[in-house]
């Protein structure tokens, strides 16, 4: 904004200029410097910042015309006057081009000079306040942003919370029937172990959804980049494997593992086993007895690239879009297993996404799914052994 005493700077090399434009001014009111050649005039601009300049355009070191680029430099909305002893249509025009407000001629009269300076500073007031407006209206259109993406996250988070409250209510509530029932004595005593065994499976249940709770907070408290090592993703899929294969057999489903190479990803070793577990748990967990799962690993166009596969009951067309979404579980998943949190998707995603990757299904019901997920490869892979699929095939079949 244009200051209540407004700043001007005379540059000219003519003493009665600078002094005849310093005795006008300064009793209106007006703070006004001066400098005799365009060194000095520049070096004023840059340290006391004159909302207006008086610009003589023939100087000994500098023209004018040239001055006006470096001021303008400085500050784009100082008021520059052009004046001159050598009027020419085509030196005015020159100076507009290059930015000069106004042009006056010598000699001038003051009320000349008077006029002039007012309206250069009454410009300079309405580009300044215009610009005040355009950043408190783009402040305004930011703060009206944020609110709208705070109630968004609220009404995420009230939603959210009122899910996990249903979804705890019910294994809680079955386990406290049954014990009411056993301790009021109205269960059967015939009766009663099969109650505890239930609220036993309920207590389960609801161990399961709280950890899978704990893991999604984890991985929402993204690892800050210290905390993160590299990682070998093959490493850790063996371990992995080497426990699920159990579950494997038990459902006497082929289960075969492929590593390529062994990459590392820069993350948390715990993040990438979480990866591993739960699309290789829910492909067990969805595919029917006699069925197959197999998992990949490899690198491809600089990416770690994992793949599990399953000959599953695949996921419906219709249900694709909201997999990942939090306590999602389709119809047909839920005909097929009782149990689940409906959080191990979400898990995946948020890790996956966390460390700069992405992650896409493929499925038909039915026919099974395939999981793919990428990561940035954070060094050159070394070659591995490839685990003996035959074999482990072999044990999962029992």
């Amino acid at each position: 904004m244009v200051e209540k005493y407004p700043r001007i700077l005379v540059i000219d090399d003519e003493l009665g200029i600078r002094e005849g434009c310093r005795r006008v001014l300064a009793p209106l009111g007006y703070s006004v410097e001066v400098a005799e050649n365009g060194a000095e005039g520049l070096r004023k601009v840059r340290e006391w910042s004159p909302d207006l300049v008086l610009l003589d355009v023939m100087m000994p070191d500098i023209t004018g015309i040239d001055l006006l680029d470096p001021i303008h430099a400085h500050d784009p909305d100082i008021v520059c006057i052009i004046i001159t002893g050598y009027a020419t249509v085509e030196l005015a025009v020159q100076a507009v081009k290059r930015g000069a407000y106004d042009f006056i001629s010598k000699p001038f009269s003051a009320d000349t000079l008077i006029l002039a300076v007012h309206q250069g500073l009454e410009r300079r007031r309405l580009v300044l306040e215009s610009k005040r407006m355009q950043a408190l209206e783009a402040e305004a259109q930011e703060l009206a942003r944020a609110k709208e993406e705070l109630e968004r996250l609220d009404k995420m988070k009230s939603a959210f919370m009122l899910t996990v409250a249903h979804e705890l209510r019910a294994p809680v509530a079955a386990i406290q029937g049954y014990l009411r029932l056993i301790l009021d004595g109205y269960a059967d005593p015939d009766k009663q172990r099969e109650m505890l065994e239930r609220s036993d499976q309920r207590a389960s249940e609801l161990l399961a959804l709280i950890e899978d709770l704990l893991a999604l907070a984890r991985v929402k408290d993204a690892a800050p980049e210290e905390k993160r090592v590299p990682v070998p993703v093959g490493d850790v899929l063996k371990q992995v494997a080497d426990l699920l294969q159990v579950e494997a057999a038990k459902k006497r489903i082929a289960f075969s593992v492929r590593a390529e190479a062994n990459p590392t990803v820069l993350a948390t070793r715990d993040h990438i086993r979480q990866l591993w577990t739960n699309l290789i748990s829910n492909a067990i967990r969805y595919t029917p007895e006699g069925g197959s799962v197999s998992v990949s690993l490899a690198v491809r166009d600089g990416m770690v690239e994992g793949v599990v596969e399953d000959t599953g009951i695949g996921i419906a067309a219709e249900d694709l879009p909201r997999i990942f979404d939090e306590f999602y579980r389709t119809r047909t998943a839920k005909e097929m297993v009782s149990g689940g949190t409906g959080l191990g998707l979400p898990i995946v995603k948020r890790i996956v996404e966390t460390y700069g990757g992405n992650i896409s299904v493929e499925s038909e019901v039915g026919k099974g799914s395939r999981f793919t997920f990428r990561l940035p490869l954070h060094a050159e892979p070394q070659p591995v052994a490839t685990p003996d699929s035959a074999r482990t095939e072999g044990e999962a079949q029992g």
